[in-house]
């Protein structure tokens, strides 16, 4: 059984848009890169036949990932979300222990990129952030020991 996809709708159309290249553009670049090893002679001792054939199969694979994550997609709504309490989609601005502010941007695990600070709902500090409220510290236990982080504001991602 597939598991529920989150998806902001920046992150839907982020989604289509890789899914488009892949099967456009650079499925035929595959597909000619297969046709010219070909070319070479013997395919059992070619090694760039193997190499494209290769390339092929991860490409096809990343697609299928990426239909079944569409296919499974459910999307938030903007105008749902709350600036009141943190949920998918909300952009929280903390301030740590040593009164560092950071900004975070709380998405589903499909879109989840920590460097550009786009935490996942499932992951300790998204998680630990879900369903709180401006002012609330929460607690976040990381191999280093425990982090404390002050809700500051909460804002919506548009």
């Amino acid at each position: 059984m597939p598991k529920d996809v989150i998806l902001t709708p920046e992150g839907l159309a982020n989604l289509k848009s890789e899914l488009e290249e892949l099967t456009t553009r650079r499925r035929r670049e595959v597909a000619q890169r297969i046709k010219e090893a070909r070319e070479f002679g013997d395919i059992s001792e070619n090694a760039e036949y193997d190499d494209a054939k290769n390339e092929q199969a991860m490409l096809e694979a990343r697609i299928a990932q990426l239909e079944e994550k569409l296919r499974s997609a459910t999307v938030i709504d903007a105008s749902s979300i709350s600036n009141d309490v943190v949920g998918v989609g909300s952009i929280v601005h903390v301030k740590d222990e040593g009164g560092k502010s950071t900004k975070y941007t709380i998405v589903g695990s499909a879109e989840a990129s920590p460097a550009e600070m786009k935490l996942s709902n499932e992951s300790p500090v998204g998680k630990a952030l879900m369903g709180r409220k401006r002012g609330e510290e929460v607690v976040i236990s990381t191999p280093r020991g425990e982090r404390r982080l002050k809700i500051t504001k909460i804002d919506v991602a548009r």
